[in-house]
C-alpha cells in the first residue's frame, strides 16, 4: 500500500514538473524560433503516456488542426506554442480522452511568413521570415542589389482588416538605408511581405558623342545635359551646335526640345535638366564633315611631299 502512494506521488511531480517546462515555451526538439503560429506551419505534438495523440499536425488554411477521436477542430492560428498546448490540453479533457494532458508543441516547419525579395536584386527569392529579420538580412539574402536598382525599395505589407485584405507600401529610400546607415530605415519583417526594388531610369544619349549608350539615372537631381555628355566621354568633332532632347509626355505624345550645345559648353546658358527616359540626341554638321572627310581623303591619296603640300594648301586662310 506504502509502495503504490509512493510511486503515486512521484508521478505527480513528475507530470507537474513537465507541465511547469512545458508551460515556460521551452523548445522541445526543435531549434526554430518561437513565435506565433500561422497555416501551412507544420508542428509536432507530443502528449504524455499518448502515443496515440503524439504525431505531427499540418495548420489548415483557416488555421485549425485535428487531432484522433477529437470531433472539434482545435484553433492555433495566432497563437504561441504554449498556448497551442492549453488549447490541446482543454480539447482532451473536454472530449474525456485523458484527465489532466500533459502537451508539448514544438514548431517543425514555419510557412506562414512569407516574405518575397524581387526586382534589382542579384537573387530574386522567397524565404520564410523566421526568428528576427529585417530589410538588410532580406536584401543580404538575396545577394544584394544590382547596379541597375533604382534610389527607392518598395515595401509592400498585407493585412486583414474586418474580412478585407489592405496592402500598405512603404518607400524607403536607399541612401538612408545603405549609405546613411539609418536604423530607423532597416524595418523589421515579420512575413507576409512583399520587397521590389525597381530599376533606376534610364536616358540615351545617341548621335555624335563618343560612348553613346544608355546611362543610369538614380537621383533626378544629378540628371542633366552635361552630365549626360561626360557619361558619354563627350562629343565627336562632327557634332552640331544644337542637340535635341526627346521626351515622351504624360499624355503620350513626344516632344522636341533643342538645346544649344554652343552656348552650353561655352557656359553661357544654364545647363539643361533631363527625366529618366529621355533621349538626347546630338545630330551631325554636316559641313564640317564634308571638310574633314575630304582631307583624310587627300592626305590618303597624297605622299611624302606631296600629302604636306596639299595639307598646307587646304590650311592655309
Amino acid at each position: 500500500m506504502k509502495l503504490t502512494i509512493t510511486l503515486c506521488l512521484l508521478a505527480g511531480i513528475a507530470s507537474a514538473q513537465l507541465r511547469n517546462t512545458v508551460m515556460a515555451g521551452e523548445p522541445a526538439g526543435s531549434n526554430l524560433p518561437i513565435q506565433k503560429i500561422g497555416s501551412n506551419d507544420l508542428l509536432a505534438i507530443s502528449v504524455y503516456d499518448a502515443p496515440e495523440f503524439s504525431r505531427t499536425a499540418r495548420v489548415s488554411v483557416d488555421g485549425f488542426i485535428r487531432l484522433p477521436m477529437v470531433k472539434e477542430r482545435i484553433p492555433v492560428a495566432g497563437l504561441m506554442p504554449a498556448e497551442v498546448e492549453e488549447s490541446i490540453a482543454e480539447a482532451l479533457t473536454r472530449a474525456e480522452l485523458i484527465v489532466d494532458p500533459v502537451v508539448t508543441v514544438t514548431v517543425g516547419e514555419y510557412h506562414s511568413r512569407p516574405v518575397s525579395v524581387m526586382g534589382a536584386v542579384r537573387s530574386p527569392l522567397t524565404f520564410q521570415a523566421v526568428g528576427r529579420v529585417a530589410l538588410l538580412d532580406a536584401l543580404a539574402r538575396a545577394g544584394g542589389l544590382t547596379q541597375e536598382a533604382g534610389s527607392e525599395i518598395l515595401v509592400t505589407r498585407h493585412t486583414t482588416t474586418g474580412g478585407q485584405d489592405t496592402s500598405l507600401v512603404q518607400r524607403i529610400p536607399v541612401k538612408a538605408l545603405i549609405d546613411a546607415a539609418d536604423p530607423a530605415m532597416n524595418i523589421p519583417l515579420t512575413g507576409d511581405e512583399e520587397i521590389r526594388v525597381p530599376e533606376a531610369g534610364k536616358i540615351f544619349v545617341i548621335g555624335n558623342v563618343k560612348k553613346p549608350g544608355a546611362f543610369v539615372v538614380r537621383d533626378s537631381a544629378d540628371a542633366t545635359v552635361l552630365k549626360a555628355l561626360a557619361v558619354a566621354e563627350g562629343l565627336t568633332p562632327y557634332a552640331a551646335k544644337q542637340a535635341y532632347i526627346y521626351r515622351r509626355e504624360a499624355s503620350g505624345s513626344r516632344s522636341e526640345i533643342p538645346v544649344e550645345l554652343r552656348q552650353l559648353m561655352d557656359r553661357k546658358s544654364q545647363d539643361v535638366p533631363l527625366m529618366a527616359n529621355d533621349i538626347l540626341y546630338i545630330p551631325d554638321a554636316k559641313g564640317t564633315r564634308v571638310k574633314l572627310e575630304a582631307l583624310e581623303k587627300l592626305l590618303i591619296v597624297g605622299t611624302g611631299a606631296t600629302s604636306s603640300l596639299i595639307y598646307a594648301g587646304l590650311m592655309r586662310p
